[in-house]
Formats: structure tokens, C-alpha cells, sequence
């Protein structure tokens, strides 16, 4: 099984001052495998901070992510039996989640799970076989298509073909997980 912690759209420090103090606790080196970032990181503490949890670090770059970054636009990992895409999702058109768009880039990508974010808002879904998760805004960072977003990230165990996604929000200053499960025919 590996552990992958999946966050984004922080904007540390243009519109949160840091990640909730109940999610730090949580994330705590030693027990994640690996990060999935899908950018708008917005500085270089943050992503300190993400390689303190475990080296092993991916981000997409976001808009707000300095362009001469070292960030790539899109990631693609495997994970066992699985193929992870990660995107920011501001290039896309029509940006903002669209299902569509979202489905054509794993198909372009060939990817079982995709990874986006840019809409600060968390979803996970099953379409064409294949699996989209938006971890949503750590920090609760607004954003222009959602103004006052849940603070979110999840947690991903992988098992061969299985995935089990654990979905943390922070709603009226307390830790409330869902567990959502996808598995690759």
C-alpha cells in the first residue's frame, strides 16, 4: 500500500496565512509516501514544508506558481498498477472542473486517476472508467469560481488497482473525513 497525500491551491501568504493548524497535526513526516500538489504553491516555505513531510514531491504548476519554477505543467507517476495524472487545471477550456474537458486530458494523458485543481473546491467522481479528484484548497484560499471554499486536502491509499480516498474538510472548525473507493476494471 502507498500513502499519497494529495493538496493544492495554497497561496501562502497572498490569501492564507498558512495551512489550518488541525491539518498540520495531521500531516506528520514518517507516515505519507508521497505528494501530489497541483500547484499555486507561492513560495518556496511551502514546499519546504511538503518536503519535510516525504522527499518524494510532485507539483503541477499552478498560475500563481512563478513561471521560471521548476514546476512542470502536467505530472504523470505510477503507482503500482495505476497511472496518476496531475494537472493545476487553469489551462484548460473551459477551465473550472469541466467534465468533459477533465475526461479528454486523462484520455490525452492515458491516465486511470487525474489529479486537478484550480477551482479551490473539493470533488471526486468516477466518469469513463477512470477517476477525478480535485483535493480542493488546503488553506481555504478564495478564489474567483468559489469565494469562500472549505479548507481540503486527501489522503490516497493505493492498493494494485484500488483506490481509496480519504477526504479531509475543515467545517466549522472541526476535521470531518469521508472515504470514497475507486477500483480500475
Amino acid at each position: 500500500m502507498t500513502l499519497i497525500l494529495v493538496v493544492g491551491d495554497m497561496h501562502i501568504p497572498q490569501r492564507a496565512a498558512d495551512i489550518p493548524s488541525k491539518f498540520r497535526k495531521l500531516l506528520v513526516p514518517g507516515k505519507i509516501d508521497q505528494i501530489l500538489c497541483t500547484g499555486n504553491l507561492s513560495d518556496q516555505a511551502t514546499y519546504d514544508y511538503l518536503r519535510s513531510i516525504t522527499s518524494d514531491v510532485f507539483v503541477a504548476r499552478g498560475e500563481y506558481d512563478d513561471r521560471k519554477s521548476q514546476y512542470p505543467i502536467s505530472v504523470r507517476v505510477q503507482q503500482q498498477e495505476l497511472s496518476i495524472g496531475l494537472v493545476n487545471g487553469h489551462l484548460m477550456v473551459p477551465s473550472g472542473g469541466d467534465v468533459d474537458t477533465l475526461a479528454a486530458t486523462a484520455r490525452l494523458m492515458d491516465v486511470d486517476v487525474l489529479v486537478t485543481g484550480n477551482t479551490h473546491r473539493f470533488e471526486a467522481y468516477e466518469e469513463q472508467g477512470r477517476f477525478f479528484i480535485n483535493p480542493g484548497s488546503i488553506t481555504g484560499a478564495f478564489s474567483p469560481l468559489e469565494p469562500q471554499p472549505i479548507p481540503s486536502f486527501v489522503l490516497m491509499e493505493v492498493k494494485l488497482r484500488q483506490v481509496v480516498a480519504y477526504v479531509y474538510q475543515l467545517v466549522n472548525d472541526e476535521v470531518v473525513v469521508d472515504r470514497i473507493e475507486y477500483k480500475k476494471e
